[in-house]
């Protein structure tokens, strides 16, 4: 298990209640930046596909995007205590979702790169190497699961 503090769980915390105080525009600012990483990335989400811009106040996108942030928030609070564990169905389930989209390892280095530079956005002068290596960690091993996840529903 990867070591956290309950400083990171705190930083985490606070910067994604932050995220969460204004989830339209963020939600955006995420995908923007996923579109920006990898143009072909657009084509995984139903929301996104045939669209040449990235869509004010969907929906989809901002429940999507949210669940990228509040899973990876989770994934920080439960390494403060005891590792991401897999508790509920919705986490296994992400594992089959993934597969059936195509998702691959490098689309995870992609949203992280991109929840990253949305975290470090929403926070402005809060941003620093803790900070970002506090949602680096808890991203990583949230990813972990979720690929280990896809690599069951798949067998």
């Amino acid at each position: 298990m990867v070591a956290f503090t309950e400083k990171q769980v705190a930083l985490v915390k606070s910067s994604w209640e932050v995220f969460n105080s204004n989830i339209p525009q963020n939600t955006h600012r995420f995908f923007t930046f996923v579109v920006e990483i990898a143009p072909a990335a657009k084509d995984l989400f139903s929301f996104l596909r045939g669209s040449n811009e990235i869509p004010q106040n969907n929906l989809d996108l901002q429940v999507h995007g949210g669940k990228v942030f509040k899973l990876t928030y989770e994934a920080a609070i439960q390494l403060g205590k005891t590792g991401v564990v897999v508790t509920d169905a919705r986490l296994k389930n992400l594992g089959s979702i993934h597969v059936i989209k195509g998702v691959i390892d490098p689309h995870f280095e992609v949203v992280k790169e991109a929840l990253l530079k949305t975290i470090k956005e929403v926070v402005g002068d809060k941003w620093n190497e803790e900070l970002s290596t506090a949602w680096t960690v808890a991203y990583d091993e949230l990813a972990l699961v979720i690929k280990k996840e896809m690599k069951n529903s798949a067998a």
